[in-house]
């Protein structure tokens, strides 16, 4: 067993200043939605170009008040990739609308749009591309087809947040964009979401679908007129928000500098598929290697484990669960993302990781795949 202290696969830095920000919210009484979340709002509407957006208590609430908003339902067809956390499509499901997957590029993990055309029906009204470990699909690309067949693009960047194509920042242009701050991201409001909404959606009904349809009016004046949810983001969170946003271009600079690292020091002899290397567009959300065939990924993960390092796993192919084997879908239909999805394996990528962290952590992959080829330590 290593003496090394445990080095997790990820870990959020919240400075004194935010957590002092949070003290002062519990102290004032109003810790629900209110005037932080306001102020959050308007900082993430900067962020986006001026662009409206919301908050939500998860990234996953805002895909499928997207989806409501495009007026998406029973009988429509939404194409994504089965190669992303399971809410991506599990949101199509709950507007009753039904999921169509196509597979992913083997080399950008992202949804392949060499294949999205052949699996267009008159039912699709929609796309959900998903920015894998924060590298964003190609925008113009993406716009292109979705202009050509007339559908929504609801950008999955729950990744992304930081990121940029072409110099603009993802957010700030295209149809819907659905970000999440889960405490694993590249900023966090420890959960919570934000949603940036195109200009022919009403926000008024974005915001009455986040909070059961409610309406008021006057002192005591109150209406219902849609079925919403219970998705609204607290103060409490929205002030955490607040305080990483003022470090977003200090992170992704750290988590570029970790990624282009493990570049200079992984062993390429030993087989292992590296991530596409954009240190101009994407956030390096991950750092993810495809582990050769020969090995286990489960047996890879106790051994790291055994030298404190924590390895995660994103993502599992998503058709193969139960939940949608039932739907029809089944092994040798996506053979990318199956491929991918059995032997991916998320390395530690923080920003408070150290460059001898990285020297760590590539050090005991190759120990440990030799290790686990010759039966020798």
């Amino acid at each position: 067993m290593s003496t090394q202290p445990f080095l997790p696969f990820t870990r959020p830095s919240i400075d004194e200043d935010t957590i002092a920000g949070v003290a002062a919210v519990l102290r004032s009484g109003w810790i629900t939605t209110g005037p932080q979340v306001q102020a959050f709002e308007a900082a993430l509407t900067a962020h986006c170009g001026g662009r409206s957006v919301r908050t939500f208590n998860s990234g996953t609430a805002t895909m499928e008040i997207a989806l409501r908003l495009a007026g998406i339902g029973p009988g429509d067809e939404v194409i994504t990739t089965p190669l992303s956390w399971v809410a991506t499509a599990n949101v199509v499901i709950e507007v009753g609308a039904t999921p169509v997957f196509v597979d992913v590029d083997a080399a950008t993990r992202n949804i392949d749009l060499n294949l999205i055309e052949r699996a267009i029906t008159p039912r699709t009204r929609a796309l959900i591309p998903v920015d894998l470990a924060g590298l964003p699909v190609d925008r113009d690309r993406l716009y292109a087809i979705a202009g050509k067949h007339r559908l929504r693009v609801i950008e999955d960047a729950a990744q992304a947040f930081g990121a940029s194509w072409r110099g603009r920042a993802i957010g700030s242009f295209g149809d819907f964009v659905s970000f999440s701050f889960h405490a694993n991201k590249n900023i966090t409001t420890t959960e919570g979401g934000a949603l940036v909404l195109p200009p022919d959606i009403d926000v008024a009904l974005c915001e009455r679908y986040r909070l059961q349809g409610v309406m008021r009016s006057g002192y005591d004046g109150m209406d219902v007129d849609v079925l919403g949810g219970k998705f609204n983001l607290t103060d409490v969170a929205a002030r955490i928000g607040i305080g990483q946003l003022h470090h977003l271009e200090e992170f992704t600079e750290k988590r570029r500098n970790l990624t282009r690292h493990y570049f200079n020091c992984f062993d390429l002899d030993l087989g292992c598929e590296l991530p596409v290397l954009d240190l101009e567009n994407s956030n390096c959300h991950m750092f993810q290697i495809v582990l050769p065939r020969d090995i286990v990924r489960a047996d890879y993960m106790a051994h790291m484990k055994q030298r404190q390092i924590g390895i995660g796993v994103h993502y599992p192919a998503m058709h193969l669960f139960t939940l949608y084997r039932k739907r029809g879908f089944g092994p040798g239909m996506f053979p990318q993302t199956e491929r991918i999805g059995a032997s991916i394996a998320t390395l530690p990528l923080f920003p408070a990781m150290t460059l001898g962290d990285v020297e760590r952590v590539c050090e005991a992959t190759a120990d440990t795949i030799r290790t686990m080829r010759t039966g020798q330590p």
